[in-house]
């Protein structure tokens, strides 16, 4: 595809170009939460829970550096869209810099800190002991994640998203690879369980990021982009990213945030609850990749469109998005709700456990069908580079999210199908705050 996709050609057909290869990027990123669920499903409950609390903890932690990212990859679309393309390589290398010293820091106090702090929020001895064997284990592999999420702002950004694939296919069939040796034992090693999970993971991101190195010296046309030498790092260029780069930092670590607050609540419901509530998520995360896909097509399309100077077409490319994303979405939807015991059985081989999961994926599956306007018009409000009020916006759904959860879970102790409809109420708010804003035309003319 070219590696600039110009105003006029964003058809459904072009729009399809650049969000299939994220699209099945996603998807195989998926595969990694997917395989430490179905693997842990089938070591034990404790260790199936266990892994609710710690992936989501972990994924708080790294929210901040590939919140980071997608700050970047915003500015490296409104670049490519002027044409100023070694720029894109100038905001490259300084985001790289950054998240690599960010990692450090945050391994770092990680260390000194998770066991104090998952002490406190976790109430089972069992699933403590386990959540902080899985994080000790993961975050060495946050470095290779946050260098890998700056190589993907640079592909994504400038629409060269086939990559994404072959590197996703890599990773994940690595992770299967390690994961079901480390996690079972298998050619003479020990059987570790939810620390082979963490060790097959940080190993997984590892090749991901020997891929993207790799792959980027072999194809890429490194001169053009300013990928041919490391640029210096220049305090100027990263103070100018950070307008954009901060609010998407703090919008994701917040986002995530809230979700792993959600966890602990339904942590408290005991470990059948947190049980389902892993396998739901797990689900959830098979439609969310696919809508992301769609949603991160439209904030790169969005920032590389108003590059261009075409602010005039943005609405009806974000309407054409929608319509994509319903039309492949709703078919997932539709079956998750239909079948809910057969997706159950991704997750666990336990017979009650299965049966019981089934109305918490009915109820997370239907939350889907406002989300996916809700993301679609949020990346947008991203891709106009007004970040920042993309942040307030989504702190307004995010406040009266943590409000029904409070209520709903916290305090009358629903079931945990009930629970779940947090999502729904999280989902219209995004979408009616993000929809006011884009119609009030206030993010026009917005410089990045």
């Amino acid at each position: 595809m070219n590696q600039q996709v110009k105003c006029c050609t964003y058809s459904y057909r072009n729009i399809w170009k650049v969000a299939y290869p994220i699209l099945i990027s996603l998807v195989m990123e998926q595969m990694i939460g997917l395989t430490d669920t179905a693997f842990l499903g089938r070591v034990g409950e404790v260790e199936l829970g266990a892994s609710a609390i710690a992936i989501v903890y972990y994924m708080v932690l790294f929210m901040i550096g590939f919140g980071f990212s997608i700050g970047a990859q915003i500015i490296i679309g409104r670049r490519n869209g002027e044409g100023n393309f070694r720029d894109t390589g100038k905001v490259f290398w300084n985001g790289l810099y950054f998240v690599l010293a960010l990692s450090g820091i945050l391994i770092c106090l990680s260390e000194v800190f998770s066991p104090w702090l998952i002490r406190k929020i976790v109430s089972s001895d069992a699933i403590y002991t386990a959540s902080l064997s899985y994080v000790r284990w993961r975050l060495p592999g946050m470095v290779f994640a946050f260098i890998t999420a700056m190589f993907r702002a640079f592909y994504v950004g400038t629409t060269q998203t086939r990559t994404l694939t072959l590197n996703s296919i890599v990773m994940v069939a690595s992770n299967i690879l390690f994961n079901w040796v480390l996690i079972f034992g298998h050619f003479g090693l020990p059987a570790l369980g939810i620390t082979g999970a963490a060790i097959g993971s940080s190993l997984a991101e590892l090749v991901s990021l020997i891929f993207f190195a790799i792959y980027t010296r072999v194809s890429c046309d490194r001169v053009r982009y300013g990928l041919d030498k490391p640029a210096k790092a220049e305090l100027t260029e990263l103070r100018g990213m950070m307008p954009v780069c901060t609010w998407t930092m703090i919008q994701h670590t917040i986002s995530v945030s809230t979700w792993f607050i959600f966890f602990l609540y339904i942590e408290h419901l005991g470990e059948r609850a947190l049980a389902i509530s892993n396998i739901a998520r797990g689900a959830s995360g098979i439609i969310w990749v696919v809508l992301q896909a769609f949603s991160s097509t439209c904030s790169t399309l969005v920032s590389n469109i108003i590059g261009e100077g075409h602010q005039d077409k943005v609405m009806s490319l974000v309407k054409r998005i929608l319509k994509l994303s319903y039309g492949v979405v709703s078919v997932l939807i539709l079956l998750f709700c239909l079948f809910p015991e057969v997706v159950a059985r991704i997750y666990t081989d336990i017979p009650d456990l299965i049966y019981a999961s089934a109305p918490a994926l009915i109820v997370m599956s239907s939350s889907y069908f406002i989300n996916v306007a809700g993301q679609v018009l949020f990346l947008a409000v991203s891709g106009t580079g007004s970040t920042r009020t993309a942040f307030c916006l989504e702190l307004i759904a995010l406040a009266i999210y943590m409000v029904y959860c409070w209520l709903i879970v916290g305090h009358l102790k629903m079931d945990v199908a009930i629970c779940w409809t947090a999502e729904h109420v999280y989902a219209f708010m995004l979408l009616l705050c993000s929809g006011l804003y884009l119609r009030s035309g206030r993010w026009k003319n917005r410089q990045i």
